[in-house]
């Protein structure tokens, strides 16, 4: 369950079970070093021991994006849209994307759909045998 996720929504998220697993050692092994006053049941905490805010999820992402050197800009929302996008060429149906995200306008979700699209032209034309330039009528 996320709660107060972006846009303030509560929402319930699926997790896979190496997920657990990696969740479960830190609360086992991390989280137990870092809160410093009575235990509030707040899973993800900073180095300070507070509740993760947005700004400081979206300053260490930047960080470990730019140390990375991937050559690109980022910040946490690129990991939301990353994981729609790779979730829709996966297969995923757009309104379970739609619940995932917490849009409550389909028009919201469909943004994530123009890189799909994207991708599938590119397939096409590597691979479908009408799209070469070669397979046209011939000028007569």
């Amino acid at each position: 369950m996320i709660r107060q996720g972006k846009g303030q929504k509560d929402r319930v998220v699926p997790i896979s079970e190496r997920a657990i697993r990696w969740v479960r050692k830190y609360e086992e092994f991390v989280r137990p070093t870092m809160v410093t006053k009575s235990d509030d049941g707040i899973l993800f905490r900073s180095e300070r021991g507070g509740p993760l805010g947005h700004t400081y999820v979206t300053d260490l992402c930047r960080r470990y994006i730019r140390a990375a050197k991937l050559g690109k800009l980022g910040a946490a929302h690129t990991f939301r849209h990353t994981c729609a996008t790779l979730m829709l060429e996966g297969g995923a149906d757009i309104r379970y994307i739609q619940h995932m995200l917490g849009h409550e306008s389909l028009n919201s979700t469909e943004l994530y759909t123009h890189v799909v699209i994207g991708k599938l032209k590119a397939v096409h034309t590597a691979t479908h045998p009408g799209a070469s330039r070669d397979s046209g009528p011939k000028d007569v």
